[in-house]
Parts: C-alpha cells; sequence; structure tokens
C-alpha cells in the first residue's frame, strides 16, 4: 500500500478548440507531472463536474495508465452525491487500479450532518483501499466537526488521509492533529496558501492546483531540508500570482490553463462554458505577475508540439 506525502496535485482537464478532451495533451501533462508525489484526478480544479459519466469513465482509464506507467501514485476522487452511486463510483476507481481514493462529501442542497456521515461511512465501508476525505466548506457550504473526522479515522483503518482546505485550515489542521493523535495524514488544500503554517502544524502534503508543479516541489524540499528562510521566499513567489489569480475557483482553473498552455503543457486554455469571463484589465496584470514568476520555472520535461 502506497504512503502518501507531498506534492499531490489536482490534475487539470485540457479541452481542444472545440470543447473536447484533448487525450493528447493529458497524457503529455500526467508525463510532465512525474516529479510530484503523487497526481490526483476529478478534484475541483479539475472540472469534474462538466464531465459526462462517459467521459469520465474514459479519462480514469487514461490516468490510470498513465500514472501507473510513469510511476506516479494515483488518486481518484469520488463525487457522486447519492451514497449509492457514490459506493458504485469508489469501486469502480478501486477495480481500475486506483491507489487511493478522495472522497468529496455530497454537499447539494446541505444534506444533515447524520446523512453525511452515514454517506461517508458508506464509501469506506465498501473498499479496501485508503481514503482521503476532502473537506471544502468554503466550496460546498457543508462544515465537518473535527470530533467526526476522529470518530470516522478510529472506525475505518482505510479512512487515513484528510485534505483540509477550510479557511482558515490552521487550526482545524492542529485540532484534528491532537484528537487523532498525529494518526490523521493531513494535505493542506486552498492551492497551498497556508502550505508552510500547514507543514508547522502537522500536515504532511498539499494538493494544489498544477501551474506551479515544480515551485511548489522547491517550497516543500526546502522546508524539509530545514531551509525555512529559502522555503518562505519560494512561496512568496507562488502567492504573488495566486493573489491575482485565486479571487474565484473559476477564475484560478482559468489562468492555470493559461500557464500550462504557456509552458507547453497543454495545447489550449480552453474552459467548458460557462466559466470565467476576465476583462482587460485582469489579462494585462497576469501577462505582468506570469513575466515575473516565469523566471522562476523549471523546463518542464515534455512539450505539446516539441
Amino acid at each position: 500500500m502506497i504512503e502518501l506525502k507531498g506534492v499531490c496535485p489536482i490534475a487539470a482537464m485540457p479541452f481542444d478548440l472545440n470543447g473536447a478532451i484533448d487525450y493528447d495533451s493529458f497524457r503529455n501533462f500526467i508525463r510532465v507531472m512525474r516529479p510530484c508525489h503523487a497526481l490526483t484526478l476529478f478534484g475541483i480544479a479539475g472540472e469534474f463536474y462538466k464531465l459526462s459519466d462517459r467521459e469520465k469513465v474514459e479519462i480514469a482509464e487514461v490516468f490510470l495508465v498513465e500514472t501507473k506507467a510513469m510511476g506516479i501514485p494515483s488518486i481518484v476522487s469520488v463525487t457522486s452525491h447519492a451514497t449509492d452511486l457514490a459506493v458504485q463510483e469508489a469501486q469502480r476507481w478501486q477495480e481500475m487500479g486506483a491507489d487511493t481514493l478522495m472522497l468529496l462529501p455530497p454537499f447539494f442542497l446541505k444534506p444533515a450532518a447524520a446523512a453525511i456521515e452515514q454517506h461517508i461511512r458508506a464509501v469506506a465501508a465498501a473498499v479496501h483501499i485508503p481514503i482521503m476525505l476532502q473537506y471544502a466548506p468554503e466550496q460546498t457550504g457543508v462544515t465537518i466537526a473535527p470530533a467526526v473526522m476522529q470518530r470516522l479515522n478510529e472506525d475505518f483503518e482505510t479512512l487515513t488521509y484528510f485534505k483540509i482546505e477550510s479557511r482558515p485550515p490552521g487550526p482545524y489542521i492542529s485540532d484534528l492533529v491532537h484528537r487523532t493523535n498525529g494518526r490523521a495524514k493531513i494535505f493542506v488544500g486552498n492551492a497551498g496558501f497556508q502550505m508552510i503554517e500547514a507543514f508547522d502544524r502537522g500536515a504532511i502534503g498539499v494538493m494544489p492546483g498544477a501551474l506551479m508543479f515544480d515551485l511548489y516541489l522547491k517550497v516543500y524540499e526546502q522546508y524539509h531540508v530545514g531551509d525555512r528562510v529559502a522555503a518562505l521566499q519560494t512561496h512568496d513567489v507562488i502567492l504573488r500570482m495566486l493573489n491575482h489569480i485565486r479571487q474565484d475557483v473559476e477564475m484560478i482553473i482559468a489562468y492555470e490553463k493559461r500557464i500550462l498552455q504557456r509552458r507547453g503543457i497543454i495545447a489550449t486554455d480552453v474552459c467548458r462554458t460557462p466559466g470565467y469571463m476576465p476583462d482587460s484589465y485582469y489579462d494585462r496584470l497576469f501577462d505582468e505577475l506570469y513575466e515575473y514568476t516565469s523566471a522562476f520555472f523549471q523546463p518542464v520535461a515534455t512539450r505539446m508540439g516539441g
């Protein structure tokens, strides 16, 4: 069983100019992400909510074949709202070869706390591979108390990992680490905005978008060799860009794709509609920030058309 830690980005979903999934770009994307500690499919930043059921199965097949070939641990998210469907989805990804599942609890119309816990328990009981519980109250509007997380961690050996992206995440991380005596293996989300604080509080990894994957890796490495000053300086480079493009979820998705395209990792920056529509000022500021940030990027291993 693979032990997860480190930088585990959310896979972007490339589309061609006609809005169809660009499988060549997706394969290239995975190959470029090879230095990362793991890769995650169907995170919120991966536009899973704009894919058909058939597309999700097809892209999962590609994802699992490619990550296995690259030796990258795979995380596949279970996003179905109905409990029975979530169980079937979890079992499908397990059968297809996922190393770990990430579970996004149901949130549409805000189910009761007991119903959410029952949903999580049903999925956890249905599979034998590790599960990461995603806690994203800002995006879902649903809160889960740390005591519930503790109870789930105690009751299910496979419910090992927790992705925390509340705002702020720090106190929640500290509380969960304390409640579980360090058993809970915590990743921080929120584009890695608070990744250094999260590491200080006991988190073992970060799950950002893939747009600046090499800089996230550099922060992680600098932090874990004890060079805190260098880690803070590199993190500042990331934050300068994030401070602009992370004002809205669809906004960061759109600009992430623009960065990935400019780096030669995917062929287009197309997002399926509805999506973010920047004005000329936002684009101009992005261009200025990209000129600064790109000076810190490492050359990618492969490039589209190169």
